[in-house]
């Protein structure tokens, strides 16, 4: 039966075949769980259903690849096939333990009371780990005995060891409305002990699902293993908001001997400050690659369509690209996201060029059209000379409703400027991707908006603005934008991943085409180059 369902997620049908993506790594639905890199093969492994577009049997699916891009599909690592996982085999995290990769997850009861896991391979000779199995003595960690309720108690992180030797976890929990990462350790990997108090909480945010926590060098984009502590390096606390469906994010310094999270800034405490996307971006999950040196960051994109629609399309969900991701080394307070290297041998070779041109107020340019299949990496920079652009008075400001109270027909002074990707004849459908300078007392402030308010025809998909501010040095004149389209999801990286949003559309038109404009008063220099995009390849091992 999964061999027949995955092969009707992979070839599709004909409805709705157009929109669906050809680069981005999608089994029928997912979740993000524990990614790895294991005898010189990455593993992927996934919240899948196999046997419907729908929520509901959810089990552990398996992939590997050599490159992050190109994948075969495994048999399911891991099913809902005990009591205490009969509702679902929700998601986790692997860590290696002397050498050996190790899955904690959480299980779901029919009575839906949520309990850790252990899992490990079946055959440790196996490059491929396609079988894994369960402890006898499974569930491992129950809820704390009081204060969390036995739903909201999911989703172990990769464990890290202390300096006391001790195995350390975190599972995601809400007391009350309080979300807080709960604090486990272990001397075997087998039998946990709760620690009094949780790593770190923080009032009002809710339910923290998929908890990450990881080091990060203070200087350069290299990454650090999950238990690196010391001088020069800062640890970030991620948790995906059950409330607002965002991965928000904190930096900060861990301190070991009181196992306590402290952020930089109060203000940009996880949950109420940063957000790795301000679009449909969730569940996401960072792994570190030995190999490369490299942190790398997964994230779910959903549907934003009907449940009807994914029925009959025959697939829903996909992974965004996978990321590399590093602190901001311009303001140490949050991170920067960038498509992996990988990514690049997905261009093709008609690379299309424009060099240095002013846009005048009013401009709008068609750059591209004419292809059924829309499979672009476009490179946008602006350049904004004599106006000074300063940082954000608080990085808290909302951007999402900066986005929504404006359109690309709003004339300001500076902006919007920017690209309308998928657009059909007359423009009755596009998606605008733009910058906006808002005036502030000590410069121009850039907003950056992936506006999704006209990018269908089709009733019954989401339709709004996705925004958020954008952090720059005093010095630079010069605005960025990456922005790769695969069918219906838009990821654009604003400022070299400084700002990230993630769209989904559903356009109709069949020969959508690109544009470039500028509806600010002022003039705007740019530049741009794009490349069409190759399919990725994912077969059945």
């Amino acid at each position: 039966m999964l061999l027949i369902i995955i092969i009707l997620s992979l070839a599709g049908s004909s409805v709705g075949d157009d929109l669906r993506p050809a680069f981005h790594f999608q089994p029928i639905k997912n979740w993000m769980n524990g990614p790895m890199l294991y005898k010189g093969l990455y593993h992927l492994f996934f919240q899948y259903n196999p046997t419907a577009p729908v929520f509901g049997n959810i089990s552990w699916g398996h992939a590997v690849s050599k490159d992050l891009i190109n994948w075969s599909f495994l048999d399911l690592a891991l099913q809902r096939d005990k009591p205490y996982d009969q509702n679902g085999a929700f998601s986790g995290s692997i860590t290696f333990v002397k050498g050996v990769p190790v899955i904690l997850y959480t299980g779901s009861a029919l009575n839906l009371d949520q309990s850790q896991n252990e899992a490990v391979p079946a055959n440790i000779s196996d490059p491929l780990v396609r079988t894994w199995k369960k402890l006898e003595r499974n569930p491992i960690i129950f809820p704390p005995p009081s204060g969390v309720r036995t739903v909201d108690f999911r989703d172990p992180t990769t464990a890290w060891i202390g300096a006391d030797g001790l195995w350390r976890i975190l599972v995601g929990a809400k007391k009350n409305a309080t979300g807080a990462a709960i604090l486990y350790t272990s001397k075997d990997f087998v039998h946990w002990d709760l620690v009094d108090n949780p790593l770190h909480e923080v009032a009002g945010t809710g339910m923290w699902e998929c908890p990450d926590f990881y080091p990060v060098s203070s200087f350069g984009t290299k990454g650090l293993e999950d238990s690196v502590r010391g001088s020069g390096v800062k640890h970030v606390l991620k948790v995906s908001l059950d409330n607002t469906r965002q991965d928000a994010y904190a930096v900060g310094t861990y301190d070991a001997a009181a196992d306590k999270f402290i952020p930089n800034v109060p203000e940009l405490d996880t949950g109420i400050g940063l957000v790795y996307d301000y679009g449909v971006f969730y569940a996401s999950k960072t792994f570190y690659d030995p190999e490369k040196q490299r942190r790398v960051l997964w994230g779910w994109v959903t549907e934003k369509d009907s449940v009807e629609a994914d029925i009959a399309k025959g697939w829903a969900g996909v992974q965004a690209l996978p990321r590399q991701i590093w602190l901001d080394e311009t303001h140490q307070n949050g991170v920067r996201q960038w498509p992996l290297a990988e990514v690049y041998k997905l261009r093709r070779r008609d690379y299309h060029s424009q060099a240095y041109r002013k846009l005048q107020g009013g401009a709008l340019q068609e750059i591209h059209s004419g292809r059924k299949k829309f499979q672009l990496d476009i490179e946008v920079t602006f350049t904004v000379r004599n106006h000074k652009l300063v940082t954000l008075d608080s990085i808290m400001e909302d951007g999402q409703t900066s986005c929504l109270g404006r359109t690309t027909a709003s004339r300001e002074a500076i902006g919007p400027f920017g690209l309308m990707v998928l657009a059909s004849d007359y423009l009755q459908e596009h998606t605008a991707i733009y910058f906006a300078l808002l005036r502030s007392k000590s410069g121009w402030k850039p907003l950056a908006c992936s506006d999704i308010r006209r990018s269908s025809l089709q009733p019954n998909v989401t339709k709004t603005a996705y925004g958020g501010f954008v952090n720059v040095t005093s010095t630079e004149q010069q605005l960025t934008m990456r922005v790769i389209v695969d069918h219906s999801i838009i990821e654009t990286f604003f400022q070299g991943g400084r700002t990230c949003i993630t769209s989904r559309v559903y356009p109709t038109s069949g020969s959508p085409r690109l544009f470039l404009f500028n509806n600010g008063s002022a003039p705007i220099g740019a530049s741009i180059a794009l490349w069409g995009m190759k399919n990725a390849t994912f077969t059945l091992s």
